[in-house]
């Protein structure tokens, strides 16, 4: 099954999965035009940049100017934490903020390390809503505009209700740390 959904995401295409937190919307987030079509899919304005997923630190190294030593406390944390970084490396610049900050997330779940290890790059993670819609915290509950709207379904952890989506910190240059979403 692994295969088969990592030639989905090298085909350029979108893929609903379940993820650490909550189920999400999910594509190559080096491609411009994957990007694109997630902010079309969720209505979304696309200066809000989307959660980027990563497989280890050593991914995350390669795709951020620098890491402040504050962020491995949350990197650790068995809460699963979203950071920050003020300048991302190698994502379709689309996917960056104005400010070229990006927002990642160094997945403990087994089968999201695993599906970004064989892909090999960075995927985004976004929550299977609309935009400014509840976040469903089942299957059950994503709405069938998103179930249409992507390339490929990924047929596990249907039946898992969801707690919440990952807190959301960010670090400044200064070492300052800001709870954008707890």
């Amino acid at each position: 099954m692994i295969e088969e959904i990592v030639a989905v995401l090298h085909e350029k295409k979108v893929i609903l999965y379940p993820t650490d937190t909550v189920w999400g919307i999910g594509g190559d987030a080096t491609d411009f035009e994957v990007v694109k079509k997630i902010y079309t899919l969720k209505r979304r304005e696309d200066h809000k940049a989307l959660i980027v997923l990563v497989d280890s630190k050593k991914m995350l190294r390669s795709h951020v100017e620098s890491i402040p030593v504050q962020a491995f406390d949350f990197i650790d944390s068995e809460q699963p934490t979203t950071v920050i970084y003020s300048e991302g490396i190698g994502f379709a610049s689309n996917l960056l903020g104005y400010d070229s900050s990006i927002g990642i997330r160094v997945t403990k779940d087994p089968f999201c390390q695993n599906l970004i290890s064989r892909f090999g790059k960075p995927i985004i993670s976004t929550s299977a809503n609309i935009s400014g819609s509840k976040i469903p915290k089942s299957f059950a509950s994503i709405p069938t505009e998103i179930l249409d709207g992507v390339d490929y379904v990924v047929p596990l952890n249907k039946e898992r209700i969801s707690s919440q989506p990952s807190r959301v910190i960010k670090i400044d240059l200064k070492g300052r740390i800001q709870i954008i979403r707890q």
